[in-house]
């Protein structure tokens, strides 16, 4: 059974979320492992991590900022978002974007945006394409918006 939460480094699954993102297959999870390490979330930010039996199956982020400069005034964001490979296809990734959508509307907040290099992914799950952006790290990466209403 799959489970989701929205944590903060006071919850149990912490630690495990922070292994798991140090550990996984994608370059981009070890820069969320330190930034867990380091605590460096505002209040209202968020870790979402999914569990398969007692197991961290994969994690996502809801912050403020995300890759992009900052003179770019989008905000919040869903980031990092990973599936291990085990549990890929059960549409886990589904269930914590969902999940974080309703805690941002919870917060007032009536859309929500994603950066991602993927094609056709995000789409699928009620995001529209604004256009490519050139990110923090020289790349260019396209971004995304969905509205927190249609959940």
């Amino acid at each position: 059974m799959t489970e989701i939460h929205l944590i903060t480094r006071d919850h149990p699954l912490w630690r495990e979320t922070i292994s798991l993102a140090k550990n996984c297959s994608w370059r981009a999870g070890p820069m969320l492992a330190e930034r867990m390490e380091r605590d460096a979330f505002q209040d209202w930010e968020r870790v979402c991590c999914a569990t398969v039996g007692d197991q961290v199956a994969g994690f996502c982020t809801f912050c403020e900022r995300d890759e992009l400069p900052e003179d770019q005034l989008f905000t919040p964001f869903i980031g990092f978002v990973f599936v291990e490979e085990p549990y890929r296809g059960n549409r886990i990734s589904q269930q914590m974007i969902r999940r974080v959508l309703r805690y941002a509307g919870e917060l007032g907040y009536e859309k929500v945006y994603l950066m991602s290099g993927e094609r056709g992914l995000y789409e699928k799950y009620g995001f529209v394409k604004l256009g490519e952006l050139e990110t923090v790290y020289g790349t260019t990466d396209q971004l995304f918006v969905r509205s927190t209403l249609s959940n």
